[in-house]
């Protein structure tokens, strides 16, 4: 995230919200299932192992700035099976409901002449959580949730 995910925006040092590794992957995990049953797609088991369902990297601010007090973002993507005449129906419903929970609508489309046709980023205002929803062949829908930067709850957050 541009701004190590803090809300100060501009304040490198302001405190870093905090979850472990385990907790932040349980939660985007919940995040897709969530996503999955508002679209009405089934999550697939089967993970690439090159592509992992839950990809860890180190925070990088907007200067550059990196710090090795364990703090990470946290990249969760699952494919979810959905014939392609449903995915409009799926991501139009799950936009309703990310709406309703209080994110924020960045980008949105229904439109079969664009590739991928169907799409949906959301960002939440406070918790800077952010929401990707898209085709990804005709079977498939791809979901997508990235945390801001996080700090491990027992780290000491390093200032710069």
């Amino acid at each position: 995230m541009s701004d190590n995910g803090n809300e100060a925006g501009d304040d490198v040092n302001a405190p870093l919200p905090r979850m472990s590794k385990e907790k932040a992957e349980e939660w985007a995990k919940h995040w897709t299932i969530s996503m999955a049953h508002t679209a009405k797609a089934e999550i697939q088991p089967e993970t690439d192992p090159d592509l992992p369902a839950a990809k860890f990297t180190n925070c990088i601010g907007k200067n550059n700035e990196s710090a090795d007090d364990g703090r990470f973002t946290l990249r969760y993507s699952v494919r979810a099976k959905l014939p392609q005449s449903q995915h409009a129906k799926a991501v139009s419903a799950v936009r309703d409901a990310l709406k309703e929970q209080g994110l924020e609508i960045q980008d949105f489309r229904n439109d079969p002449k664009v590739s991928p046709p169907n799409l949906l980023y959301a960002k939440h205002p406070k918790d800077q959580q952010f929401i990707s929803v898209r085709d990804s062949d005709e079977e498939h829908l791809v979901l997508i949730v990235s945390t801001p930067c996080l700090l491990p709850p027992d780290a000491e957050q390093k200032e710069f």
